[in-house]
């Protein structure tokens, strides 16, 4: 079995929700890749006593516990007193880190506030994770059957002391077998849509399946324990992927990883060298705002009108047949010399329909290639940047499906 571990978030503004906790989520991904069970993520505001309690509770329950947070200058910074006084120590001047907290200031000029000698104060017995980084140590401690790591709750210094400091004494304070994390990359299906088309195969007991809904792609999480057989872990993906078809953009886990929707179009653009000009409408410029930097772009025109986006491309406006304007208008950009491929995106309804929550748009993407048209309508709803981002990815992912599959 796993060893487990908490996540404890110490800071007022962490649970007041003044700040989102992504110290958390990065923790636990990391601890997850090493071989732990993460069993709780916890967030304490700047009261002693609940800091005292929670970690006396974590002492008893958990294997290993890292905290973030808590370790500055300032009288609402508890952590290093609350450790003190819930396992009955003392904390005890620590000169190696006042003189590198006094050198952080005299390297960039400037007296040091006498209120830092507060974080060369740390508990007794405790070991010293030194911090070139910023102005507070961290420090590691066991308390009964749990190992401690506290540390600073700055994003940029705690990745540095997890990674460089933290992660190394894990691996040889722990013996862990990691399990192995594959996630199935999918746009344009939702939750339910795959749950349903998935229903009827057999998820071994001892692989855990989950669900992310994210902003621009919807993963499928299998989780395979330690040794699991690679030719089960291969049969079992494989199975998925066959019944979710091409919405299915990228696999992480099995080999590198592919990243996300743009990421993948960005690798299959160029290894074909092709080009790429895009007409948006519903998208309003964020197709090309995801694509920013790719060179096979070569160019974007956004114009909610349909009436001068025919009068531009010099073809008729068939406002009862979108699909035939779109084909029309993809055509004359792309003999105007606007690359390879061209992607052109038309929706129906006015301004008012584009702004109501509750009423639906219909995008109609027309992509034409060297090997003719591809096309695809969608029914979009939802607030307005809703439709918006869901406009670019469907145009892009039509541009996806075609090269990694030549069909749509």
């Amino acid at each position: 079995m796993n060893p487990t571990l908490e996540i404890f978030s110490q800071g007022e503004e962490i649970v007041t929700g003044q700040t989102v906790d992504t110290n958390a989520a990065w923790l636990a991904q990391q601890a997850v890749q090493m071989g732990f069970t993460v069993t709780r993520h916890t967030a304490v505001g700047d009261n002693l006593n609940d800091l005292i309690e929670l970690l006396r509770e974590i002492a008893r329950r958990a294997d290993c516990c890292i905290c973030t947070g808590g370790l500055g200058p300032t009288s609402d910074d508890l952590t290093a007193e609350a450790v003190a006084r819930a396992f009955g120590l003392t904390l005890e001047f620590d000169e190696i880190a006042f003189a590198q907290i006094k050198r952080f200031f005299d390297n960039r000029n400037r007296p040091m506030p006498e209120s830092n000698r507060k974080q060369a104060m740390l508990p007794e017995g405790s070991e010293r994770i030194d911090n070139e980084w910023g102005t507070a140590p961290g420090f590691s401690l066991k308390h009964g059957r749990c190992w401690f790591a506290f540390i600073p709750g700055v994003p940029f210094e705690m990745r540095h002391l997890f990674l460089e400091k933290i992660r190394p004494t894990l691996a040889s304070c722990f013996s862990l077998q990691p399990g192995r994390l594959v996630t199935i990359r999918t746009v344009g299906i939702g939750e339910s849509d795959i749950q349903q088309r998935i229903a009827t195969i057999a998820i071994p007991a001892q692989v855990q399946l989950g669900f992310r809904a994210g902003i621009d792609d919807v993963q499928t999480k299998l989780l395979f324990p330690y040794g699991y057989s690679e030719t089960a872990m291969a049969l079992l993906v494989s199975s998925i992927i066959e019944q979710l078809g091409n919405a299915v953009f990228g696999i992480d886990g099995l080999s590198e990883a592919a990243g996300d929707l743009v990421a993948v179009i960005d690798r299959l653009m160029q290894a074909g060298k092709h080009t790429l000009t895009v007409i948006e409408t519903a998208s309003q410029g964020l197709l090309a705002a995801k694509c920013i930097g790719m060179p096979w772009l070569l160019g974007t025109l956004f114009d909610r009108s349909l009436d001068r986006l025919a009068q531009r491309f010099a073809v008729p406006a068939h406002h009862d047949d979108l699909m035939a304007t779109a084909k029309e208008i993809a055509d004359a950009m792309k003999k105007s010399g606007g690359g390879d491929f061209a992607l052109v995106q038309l929706y129906t309804g006015d301004d008012d329909t584009f702004h109501d929550k509750d009423q639906p748009i219909v995008l109609y993407n027309v992509l034409l290639t060297e090997d003719g048209f591809y096309q695809s309508t969608q029914t979009v709803a939802g607030p307005i940047k809703r439709k918006q981002n869901q406009a670019a990815l469907l145009a892009l992912d039509l541009l996806r499906r075609y090269l990694q599959h030549k069909e749509i």
